[in-house]
């Protein structure tokens, strides 16, 4: 016998005849892998001329597996060194598979190697499948009361044990040992998805995410478990279905128990069922022992020794209906059966929660037909109770008035001046008493919009600009004053305005203080602007040594400007923090050609950023309307040439009187126009 061990330290044997599985040793475990012992004893052997330290080397292909290739430990290149590693050398990445005589081969799960046996579903190792039997079964009843409802009962010594809800829901799936133990979600405390461990075995309780997936959620077991294991669903929605199966040894194997009729569950009573109910579920019982028979008796085994005498008859059990006696009697036995007739008589359920929380609903409840017995009662088809008056299965009801939609505002004005904005109104949910309460209590559907877009028109755009700046930049000769210039969107609509062109307004004009004294001194440049637009920064300008005359400016050396101070050609600046002016646009066309007009413009008040603000004085506040053309009106002097439209000074505003066309329709506008000019 030979004695290998694979890296797992998984004993397989070798035998080379039938004798040596009588002397089954156990096999030493080994210190370090075996490849590893293998490798190593070459690092006392010289490679090329020199001694390395050798190490596993796997990553080769299926076909070299059981070849021994060595890496040099600290160098980038391997060896193989056999052609065969020693046999029961592990080959494979399960552990399981070794080399023998240079091949790679596989145990199965009796531990022998080349078997080929691997476990069926009952997990017999090369087993049939005969010793286990597949329960399943499709949970489908209808339910009304929230609450835990019964699904199946599972036997000790199930395994594979696999219930899923068919599609996602607000229900919940329960576990409870018989025991009275809750494994999962019991006593209204729903756990999270994981692990749980119960009645010998471990669950796996999976949820699906509650966005993305449609899919319910599920118990999964290996089992087996050691006592029995009832399955639950808490209700809270009608129920989509769901499947359940498990598997049982033969000799064990029974179909899954359905829950008994009437049976108090952990917190709501399960409906009854009817046979009905037992098909659709889609597992199959066995029929009941009807109660006027008696099991057969057992086969005799020998000669009788006793005989049953007559002694007479008590009163029939039941008290129902009609009592019949009749007597079977035999040569070893005298039996006397009493048949009771009973009548039949309508079950009826407790009625469900109204369909509605307010307004008018409906809600149901459940009729059967029953049969009573000595002990028990058992539902039958309803046809047995065809001559009783069924009762009533679903009423109306109303739990309250509903509350309704209420507008409480108008729409506010639109958010933009011009352009497409929103605008919104106050909507809201009001009882029937007039109290405003959680939206949820209105029809979601009926709602009334609280927010849409509103269009303000096409916005137009002006040129915006500051006053000039009161100070010239220059003492004396020639210098510019400045102001700010920017085209912004216009709010005014009650006159056109043109859009922003090419003209820009200018930024700078010249100015003049005088004649300037022919002398040297220093001349500075201006300031550039604070490099931080709000708070401290810094600014700089340039610093130059001129002669000034009346002819102009001659640049001079700077050590002609020694005998004077030199002005700082760099600064600290402060920006106050992003203060406001007042901007302008530019004045409109005037409404009249004649007879006292006005025109307008817009005034914003702006910080330095362009943003609107409201932190400017107002007494500085440029007019935004004014008065213009009070002349009177001349009498034409030409019959023929009249405007024939009444806006006719639009068109002189836009400059469109250089077109034939417009000449002829506004000719006295445009007459008088050219005549100014």
């Amino acid at each position: 016998m030979r004695c290998l061990v694979s890296a797992s330290k998984r004993k397989i044997m070798l035998f080379e005849n039938t004798e040596e599985m009588q002397d089954i040793l156990a096999c030493p475990s080994p210190s370090r892998p075996i490849r590893e012992l293998q490798c190593s004893t070459f690092n006392t052997q010289p490679f090329m001329g020199r001694f390395y330290q050798w190490e596993p080397f796997n990553d080769v292909s299926s076909e070299q597996s059981c070849e021994l290739n060595c890496r040099a430990i600290g160098f980038r290149f391997y060896v193989r060194q056999a052609d065969r590693v020693i046999d029961g050398t592990p080959c494979g990445q399960n552990q399981t598979s070794v080399c023998v005589a240079g091949q790679c081969q596989s145990a199965g799960c009796d531990d022998l190697l080349g078997s080929g046996r691997v476990p069926d579903k009952c997990g017999v190792c090369g087993g049939d499948n005969s010793a286990c039997k597949l329960v399943s079964g499709l949970f489908q009843h209808s339910l009304t009361k929230v609450g835990y409802h019964k699904i199946v009962e599972i036997p000790p010594g199930a395994t594979k044990i696999n219930v899923t809800e068919m599609v996602k829901s607000r229900n919940y799936l329960a576990l409870l040992s018989r025991s009275g133990r809750s494994i999962i979600n019991g006593n209204w405390a729903i756990d999270r998805p994981g692990m749980y461990e119960g009645v010998g075995t471990m669950f796996t309780y999976r949820r699906p995410n509650e966005i993305s997936s449609t899919a319910g959620e599920s118990f999964l077991a290996e089992g087996p478990t050691n006592e029995i294991l009832d399955v639950f669903m808490i209700y809270q929605q009608p129920n989509p279905g769901v499947r359940y199966e498990f598997i049982m040894p033969s000799e064990n194997a029974v179909d899954a128990p359905h829950p008994k009729q009437n049976q108090l569950d952990v917190n709501a009573v399960n409906g009854p069922s009817t046979p009905e109910d037992h098909e659709r579920s889609g597992v199959r019982h066995p029929p009941p022992v009807p109660d006027n028979q008696l099991p057969a008796a057992p086969p005799t085994t020998r000669a009788r020794e006793y005989n049953w005498k007559l002694s007479g008859t008590t009163d029939c059990s039941a008290s129902c209906g009609r009592v019949h006696p009749h007597y079977t009697w035999s040569s070893s036995i005298s039996l006397c059966v009493c048949v009771c007739v009973c009548v039949f008589s309508w079950d009826i359920g407790e009625w469900s929660e109204c369909s509605k929380t307010c307004g008018l609903g409906v809600q149901h409840r459940q009729v059967l037909c029953r049969q009573a017995y000595t002990n028990h009662t058992l539902n039958v088809h309803s046809s047995r109770c065809r001559h009783l008056e069924r009762p009533e299965t679903s009423s109306s009801c109303q739990m309250k008035i509903c509350s309704e939609w209420q507008i409480r505002s108008d729409w506010s004005p639109c958010s933009v001046p011009c352009g497409v904005g929103q605008r919104s109104r106050e909507v809201h949910c009001v009882s029937n008493v007039g109290d405003i309460v959680a939206d949820d209590e209105c029809n979601m559907k009926l709602r009334p919009s609280d927010v849409e877009n509103c269009d303000a028109g096409v916005c137009t755009k002006s040129w915006f600009f500051s006053d000039w700046s009161a100070q010239c930049s220059a003492d004396c000769g020639a210098g510019v004053r400045t102001r700010s210039v920017q085209c912004l969107t216009n709010h005014i609509s009650s006159l056109p305005l043109e859009r922003c062109g090419a003209q820009r307004p200018p930024e700078a004009q010249p100015c003049n203080n005088g004649p300037c004294e022919s002398r040297t001194e220093w001349f500075t440049g201006p300031w550039s602007q604070c490099s931080a637009e709000c708070g401290s920064g810094g600014q700089q300008r340039a610093v130059v040594c001129l002669m000034r005359s009346d002819e102009g400016f001659v640049v001079m050396p700077a050590y002609e400007c020694s005998s004077l101070d030199k002005p700082l050609s760099q600064q600290s600046c402060f920006i106050k923090t992003c203060g406001a002016k007042w901007f302008h646009t530019d004045w409109s066309a005037c409404s009249k050609t004649c007879e006292t007009g006005y025109r307008v413009r817009e005034v914003r008040c702006l910080t330095d950023d362009m943003m609107t603000s409201e932190r400017c004085d107002e007494t500085l506040k440029p007019p935004d309307k004014e008065e213009c053309h009070p002349e009177p009106c001349l009498p034409l002097i030409d019959e023929k040439c009249r405007d024939k439209y009444f806006n006719c000074n639009v068109v002189v505003q836009a400059r469109l009187c250089v077109y034939d066309y417009y000449q002829m329709a506004c000719c006295a506008s445009c007459t008088r126009v050219a005549s100014e000019t």
